[in-house]
């Protein structure tokens, strides 16, 4: 891997967007840049910046109940809903505070609750939060699963998202294609660096990259 470049966020310098450009492969598609939000997730300056320019987006929602974070997006998921709870964003749920939820995984890679997880998401208000999104296929299994288990998405926020909206809920996120212009995502069939012969770098999910 190449050394990472980075951008600032316009208005805290503290989130920081680290990438480097090369062939990468996600569960759907295959891209020309790798973001590393690594540091963002688990540097307790870091995300605590990020999870507060996340919340920004929802200071003026009535009720927020749950926070559910992919990619290991608990620490910011838990700072986003501290920066709600300060601003008077209000929850349903009996101690009045909003729950941190994490999915389990089945061995098809379905997103499961257990019985003693299922009130967090069941007859709640539910943020969605996410790393990254590319195609918005796996916005797509979450959603599904929230409402299978009777949520409500009240809101989809990523750190970068190629997608602005996913099953016609809008995506709020802090970095874009935007940010980098000459960002790519292609269909596994359509990826020009494949048929141009250009080796993969890293296979890359939500948990990070494994080179190949």
């Amino acid at each position: 891997m190449q050394d990472y470049k980075k951008i600032d966020y316009a208005t805290n310098k503290d989130v920081v967007l680290r990438y480097v450009p090369g062939h990468f492969i996600t569960p759907y598609s295959h891209v020309n840049y790798y973001m590393d939000l690594t540091d963002m997730k688990a540097r307790q300056r870091e995300a605590r910046a990020t999870g507060e320019e996340l919340a920004q987006h929802y200071m003026v929602t009535d009720i927020v109940d749950t926070v559910l974070c992919l990619d290991n997006m608990e620490v910011i998921g838990a700072y986003l809903a501290n920066k709600l709870t300060k601003a008077g964003v209000h929850s349903l749920n009996a101690h009045q505070t909003i729950y941190i939820a994490t999915p389990e995984y089945d061995s098809a890679g379905q997103i499961v609750f257990r019985e003693n997880s299922k009130h967090m998401i069941k007859g709640k208000k539910v943020v969605l939060l996410l790393a990254s999104i590319s195609t918005g296929g796996t916005v797509t299994k979450a959603i599904n699963t929230v409402n299978y288990y009777g949520g409500e998405i009240v809101g989809i926020s990523a750190i970068f998202s190629a997608a602005t909206k996913v099953m016609d809920i809008p995506i709020y996120h802090l970095y874009s294609p935007a940010d980098l212009p000459d960002y790519f995502k292609y269909k596994p069939e359509e990826c020009p660096m494949c048929k141009a012969g250009m080796p993969v770098d890293a296979l890359c999910n939500g948990f990070g990259y494994s080179i190949v």
